[in-house]
């Protein structure tokens, strides 16, 4: 059960501020000192903007990674890293995505940086909101990668990066980290053409060291790279094999589908808690308070309010920073109404 009922919550990454952006893109103009501060501040101003939201549970907004996964391929040895995507022009889409090369064993003898990160976090949060880390699996991870004679499929490069993942969780929860979501976005892109069971028993042997040592979510995300999504849009394949996912909560895109196959909220609220995403992370359209509310009623008519949280759809980092405070700030007023609703019809 939700630790509160209608949680408000996120998925992990948010905007980076403008001025960070181009700090990126000037980085051999500071020292190690001012890219430090340049991390503290940015940190400082995604957790600013969440809390002012009034958010449940926060996270560091990813301020410090390129990208939700990019960061972690700078501390893999063994791999070669791509300098440049391999299309560069014309629309966005994945394939400006490049690939790096696997030239030796895959390890992480320095870890990922997710305990940094999270340390980070503990810093400069207020007391109050729920810190939660978001990391990406291990088969995610393996799609940015070149296979070779060593890892000859995606699934050898995945096992490679298991036990590196499952350590990372691990050095998570040691550091006091109490809330974890596993992000799979490829396992839900691609359940469709993939064997779904197969990507359940490889994510619980991912977790399994830390399952029921801290609160365990997934993301069935369909791709948000500038917006896009790189899947077909539709749940039915994934379930019921990802009814065996060891989670306590799932993390479904909604808004940006219409609300297409809501009523799977019913089947997986049996077992597990759902966060719903009900903000359109890939639309310039800002929800109002009353549309979120009329979402949340519309869950309701599914799930009990103790299994259900809500959040964006996807991560925030696609979406510029004033949209994404509009859309949080909303998303909370929404719920919020809602919450009072039930408050006083108990009352009753």
């Amino acid at each position: 059960m939700q630790p509160i009922p209608l949680r408000t919550t996120v998925i992990g990454s948010y905007p980076f501020p403008g001025w960070l952006e181009f700090a990126c893109q000037h980085l051999e103009q500071f020292g190690e000192p001012d890219r430090e501060e340049l991390q503290d501040d940015a940190v400082i101003a995604a957790i600013h903007d969440q809390v002012a939201a009034g958010l449940d549970v926060i996270t560091d907004g990813e301020q410090t990674r390129l990208d939700f996964n990019l960061s972690f391929y700078g501390f893999l040895e063994g791999i070669t890293l791509e300098p440049a995507p391999p299309r560069r022009f014309g629309p966005p889409a994945h394939d400006q995505r490049g690939k790096h090369s696997v030239v030796g064993n895959l390890a992480a003898p320095r870890g990922l940086g997710a305990v940094a990160e999270f340390g980070r976090l503990k810093r400069f949060a207020p007391s109050g909101p729920t810190l939660k880390a978001s990391v990406p699996g291990p088969y995610t991870l393996s799609g940015r990668l070149v296979p070779n004679a060593e890892y000859p499929d995606r699934y050898a490069l995945t096992e490679a990066l298991l036990p590196i993942m499952r350590q990372e969780l691990e050095a998570l929860v040691k550091a006091g980290c109490r809330e974890i979501t596993v992000d799979e976005p490829s396992m839900s892109c691609y359940a469709h053409k993939e064997n779904p069971k197969r990507f359940v028993d490889i994510f619980n042997r991912t977790v399994e060291s830390v399952s029921g040592k801290c609160r365990l979510s997934t993301h069935l995300c369909f791709g948000n790279y500038k917006g896009r999504a790189v899947g077909p849009r539709r749940y039915a394949p994934m379930f019921p094999a990802f009814l065996d996912l060891n989670v306590d909560e799932i993390h479904l895109e909604m808004a940006s589908r219409e609300f297409a196959e809501l009523e799977i909220l019913e089947r997986i609220t049996r077992t597990k808690d759902v966060a719903v995403g009900i903000i359109d992370v890939k639309s310039y359209y800002i929800e109002t308070a009353e549309d979120v509310a009329s979402r949340v009623r519309a869950c309701l008519k599914y799930a009990p309010a103790e299994r259900l949280a809500f959040a964006p759809d996807c991560g925030l980092s696609q979406t510029a920073r004033w949209a994404a405070k509009l859309k949080l700030r909303n998303m909370v007023a929404g719920v919020r109404t809602v919450r009072e609703e039930l408050g006083r019809e108990r009352v009753k």
